[in-house]
């Protein structure tokens, strides 16, 4: 059985590209991507194997269950958590690659010097958004890292296995957030410092 690879022109029918790099067909929006932007999105690629890993650790499970009758405490926490990881790392990602939802239907059809306009507002929103969802993450981060009376302690899940992992995910749902936010504010510099 042979695999039939789209070629170049099947990819630029459809608007997606081959490769990552930046050319001259690219909308706007994806111009607009930063250094750091790859830096996050060369990030976002090793967290990928995080799948394979949560993949791996459920099969374990599974045969360790079923096949020899010896379930384990951890493997069910521990995919929960690797899965919950994925999921907010994917927000940086996403927004690294401008792969995220956009609606451009106004926007396509503003001139060009509203079109900047347009880029200008969705950041600010975007900074706006991430400043509030962040305050909210630090809230239960910090909530989930620390005693009522300010000690430190992670929050743990309970279980039989009583792991760290649910106050691990609060810090990498914020940490997810910051970096979103210091995505837009990079991308914000580039505004100002893009040439009309």
């Amino acid at each position: 059985m042979s695999i039939n690879h789209p070629t170049e022109e099947e990819l630029e029918l459809t608007g997606l590209h081959g490769s990552s790099e930046l050319d001259a067909s690219l909308p706007d929006a994806d111009k607009e991507i930063t250094a750091f932007d790859r830096l996050v999105e060369k990030a976002g690629q090793l967290c990928a194997w995080l799948v394979l890993v949560a993949m791996l650790i459920s099969v374990y499970e599974v045969i360790a269950r079923y096949l020899f009758n010896s379930p384990t405490i951890w493997a069910h926490e521990t995919t929960i958590f690797l899965v919950a990881a994925i999921f907010a790392l994917g927000g940086p990602y996403a927004l690294a690659r401008n792969r995220h939802i956009q609606i451009n239907i106004l926007h396509d059809k503003l001139p060009h010097n509203m079109q900047k306009w347009l880029r200008l507002l969705n950041l600010l929103i975007g900074i706006g958004f991430c400043i509030a969802i962040g305050y909210a993450a630090w809230v239960l981060s910090y909530n989930a890292t620390h005693t009522p009376a300010g000690d430190w302690r992670l929050q743990t899940s309970g279980s039989s296995w009583d792991s760290p992992l649910p106050a691990y995910t609060k810090i990498i749902i914020l940490l997810s957030i910051v970096l979103m936010a210091v995505q837009l504010l990079v991308r914000l510099g580039a505004f100002f410092r893009r040439k009309p």
